[in-house]
């Protein structure tokens, strides 16, 4: 009782926290409405001239997205006094309707004094909404604008690579890029030793040279080889988990050794203007490349390198994915040395590079040379989209089959756009050909990783569980791998052209939340929502399991009244928490009793069973007319009652087969409860004697056996009734009541045994069935025997002769005697029926 009172008064303090919140905030200061008048004027005159360049535009929406924000914070002045004037005129009562006694002269001029102050208040507020929708609707142009420019440069035509007389300025514009570099290393080469610091450049140069040859060449091969020597030596728990940890080092140790390299080489201070972009997008594209590789190891391991395949392919299949994706991994990262420094028309955004050489190619050189790029992208995309799309869900335990078939059909898809990009990049669209082709690239590579991912939280959560690799299917390994998905998708637009201003953008709206039949949603709101839910359902749950072990027990209910407590206590609190989840939402609750009512109807017509259901659980757990444990029997099902619930209860019949009967049968139906309220019950044991016995005898015998059995009561005493003759014997019952009616089957079983035994040793016969036929007429069956050989000579006279049977002296059972229909109606041998 300690721990629950500690638990109310922590969430009483927490609710009081977040319900005071708001009483402590400071109110906001007024935006200047001039200055913010004056900037709106002059970006709405630059998007109607439509002159200003894309970083133009960036600059305006950035400085007007500031100002938005301020006016949103500013819609809250005056928020506290604002409530409080609502309150006192809510307080005055409703306005009196036309038609109705006016109110006094008092009560009009206070309410009209205190809509005067509540007037002036919410002015600055209102002027706020208003400055919002003037921000909100610049901004919303400004991206339009940009949206437009991005569209024109992905359709804009340009040179076709395919045309020869564009061939030759493209080697020879590259050609002068070399040109530029080698002059600028060799001016500035005759520098290097003559300038101040020589000496501590030289020693930093030969440092990080030494130390990036290191890494690229030994630490590279080191980090290589450590995952399948810790893979002997690791637990079977913890094997997975340290192999994913340590074989990121493939990417970072190599990476550190390229940044080591390039930042020698800029330490030399002979890469300018002209080399110094070159060299600068060299760890972009090791990224790219060492990233892909570790990807590759991972999504397509070799040969007894991984407990468990992320994707199901065979050997064969493995190898030749993982050569196409590290040969696609090579032309990716080619691609994004040399696109974003030297060429145009490199995708998505390429309009806004600035980390550039002085002079790029022009677009009928850069056409060509990514023309090259292109094809040799796309052919390895082809290849490894043609593997992938033959993946078929494991029939046994494997990866998940919804993996299987998003990775196949994205390679159906990936088939068709590494058909497509070059085909678009030789009629001279080159920058769509290049977006839809590495922004495919990109997606298959981030799919891969969440496939990685996943499989990397799910062996941890295996670890945690002591290493049961069925754990990996558990649920929580799932809903965390579901939220990667979703924390992903601003990574999937990203990749297909959407910007950073966009998905901020979004996020403002999301924000501002949703309507929903008059309730209004926002982020904030389902979060509160969520965390004042699970406060109060883990609250209920432990209010719930205090009851059920330690206050129940000690009173005087069964255990089935204890259960329906506890069920009642839970259904109580999930409302009572729900209720106030709601609230501390700042959900309107008369909005929901509007949703609620329109929904009612569907409710009505399609879950009445559901309904039914439910309410009858209810009065089955107030009434309590079956309890667990209970013997019941309903339609044709009788059995045990193991579990009730609010919309069915469970049965284990006598067979052990469990059967879920709807609650709604167990109050509209004829219920049997042979256990309720007391387990005794009378069996009837019938017993049949041969005639000529002594029935006085066999009576005496039947109730010594019955007064024998130890679960037999003497008060009511057993009864041997006489009940009469039957067909072929004497029928006695015996009729007693037992302590424990669960145990009657024993009970009957051992009274026959003990009826057998006795009535062998008195001599007292028990009969069975006997059927006499006597046959009056036996002639007519000769006669009939002799027409019927007659008749099938006449039918078959080649066949050789049957030899005759001989008559069997076995006795002719009714059920074995023929029918004939000769007229003789009584069956004695005349065909009148007189005998």
């Amino acid at each position: 009782m300690q721990r629950l009172i500690v638990l109310i008064a922590a969430l009483f303090v927490t609710l009081s926290l977040a319900l005071s919140a708001p009483a402590f905030a400071q109110e906001p200061d007024a935006p200047n409405y001039d200055n913010w008048g004056k900037l709106a004027e002059q970006a709405e005159q630059i998007l109607e001239a439509g002159e200003a360049n894309e970083a133009k535009l960036q600059s305006i929406r950035e400085e007007v997205v500031k100002w938005r924000d301020g006016f949103k914070s500013a819609q809250g002045i005056n928020s506290t006094r604002i409530a409080t004037l609502k309150d006192q005129i809510a307080a005055l009562g409703t306005v009196p309707a036309e038609g109705q006694p006016p109110e006094s002269e008092d009560v009009a001029a206070r309410r009209k004094e205190l809509n005067d102050q509540l007037a002036e208040l919410q002015a600055p507020g209102l002027k706020a909404v208003e400055a919002y929708g003037r921000a909100d609707g610049i901004i919303q142009q400004v991206d339009q604008a940009l949206r437009q420019r991005q569209t024109y440069a992905l359709i804009r035509q340009t040179p076709s690579p395919l045309n020869p007389a564009n061939w030759g300025p493209a080697f020879a514009e590259a050609g002068q890029l070399a040109v530029h570099v080698y002059d600028e290393i060799k001016q500035r080469w005759s520098q290097f030793g003559t300038g101040p610091g020589f000496a501590q450049r030289i020693l930093v140069t030969l440092g990080f040279l030494l130390a990036a040859v290191l890494l690229l060449s030994r630490g590279r091969r080191w980090v290589d080889s450590l995952p399948s020597r810790l893979s002997v030596r690791a637990s079977e728990r913890s094997r997975a988990a340290l192999i994913f940890g340590v074989s990121l080092g493939q990417i970072a140790i190599p990476l550190i050794g390229i940044v080591l390299g390039v930042a020698a080489l800029l330490a030399t201070d002979m890469f300018g203007k002209w080399g110094g972009p070159l060299l600068r997008s060299i760890p972009v594209a090791g990224l790219v490349f060492f990233g892909g590789f570790w990807l590759v190891r991972r999504i397509f391991p070799a040969p007894g390198t991984a407990d468990s395949l992320p994707l199901p392919m065979t050997e064969d299949q493995r190898r030749k994915a993982a050569f196409r994706a590290t040969m696609l991994a090579m032309a990716t990262a080619i691609h994004q040395l040399i696109s974003r420094t030297v060429l145009p028309l490199s995708g998505f955004h390429s309009q806004n590079d600035t980390a550039t050489v002085p002079q790029r190619l022009s677009e009928a050189s850069a056409g060509v040379w990514h023309f090259v790029i292109i094809l040799l992208g796309g052919f390895f995309l082809f290849q490894l989209c043609n593997v992938l799309r033959r993946l078929r869900p494991a029939q046994l335990d494997g990866p998940p089959d919804y993996r299987t078939r998003i990775v196949a059909f994205l390679a159906t898809i990936g088939r068709l756009i590494a058909l497509a990009s070059p085909v678009l990049a030789a009629a001279g669209f080159v920058t769509a050909g290049n977006a839809i082709l590495w922004a495919t690239v990109l997606t298959l590579a981030l799919v891969a990783l969440l496939i990685v991912l996943q499989d990397f939280i799910a062996d941890l959560y295996a670890m945690a569980k002591g290493g049961d690799r069925t754990a990996r299917d558990a649920l929580m390994p799932v809903l965390v791998s579901f939220a990667l998905v979703v924390v992903s998708m601003p990574l999937f637009a990203l990749i297909w052209g959407a910007r950073r201003s966009d998905l901020a953008e979004a996020w403002t709206k999301i924000e501002r939340g949703f309507s929903f039949g008059g309730v209004s949603l926002s982020p904030m709101a389902i979060i509160t929502f969520l965390i004042i839910f699970c406060i109060g359902y883990f609250l209920t749950r432990f209010i719930q399991g205090a009851f059920r072990t330690s206050i129940l027990p000690k009173t005087k209910l069964d255990v089935g009244g204890q259960n329906a407590v506890v069920s009642m206590m839970g259904y109580v609190g999930m409302g009572l928490a729900g209720l106030l989840a709601i609230t501390s939402a700042g959900i309107d609750l008369s909005s929901l009793a509007i949703v609620a009512g329109a929904l009612s109807v569907g409710i009505g017509f399609g879950m009445q069973q559901v309904v039914s259901n439910f309410v009858s659980g209810i009065i089955l757990l107030v009434e309590r007319p079956i309890a667990v444990g209970d013997w019941i029997e309903v339609g044709t099902k009788q059995g045990v009652v193991k579990k009730m619930s609010v919309r069915a209860t469970q049965i284990q019949t006598f067979d052990r087969n469990n059967v879920i009967v709807p609650n709604s049968d167990l109050i509209t139906q004829q219920v049997t409860n042979w256990t309720r309220g007391s387990l005794q019950g009378r069996i009837i044991v019938p017993i049949g004697v041969a005639f000529g016995s002594d029935t006085r005898r066999v009576a005496q015998i039947l109730q010594e056996i019955a007064e024998d059995q130890p679960t037999v009561l003497i008060n009511p005493a057993p009864a041997v009734l006489f009940r009469g003759f039957g067909p072929d014997s004497m029928m006695f019952e015996i009729r007693a009541v037992l302590s424990d009616i669960n145990g009657g089957i024993g009970v009957t079983s051992e009274i026959n045994h003990q009826v057998v035994e006795r009535f062998a040793a008195e001599g007292i016969e028990i009969p069975y069935a006997q059927r006499d036929i006597w046959l009056r007429n036996p002639e007519v069956l000769a006669t009939l025997a002799n027409h019927l050989r007659e008749s099938e000579k006449l039918e078959k006279p080649v066949a050789p002769p049957v030899p005759k049977p001989t008559p069997s002296r076995a006795p002719l059972h009714r059920d074995e005697a023929p029918e004939y229909d000769n007229g003789d109606a009584d069956g004695d041998g005349d065909a009148d029926g007189r005998g």
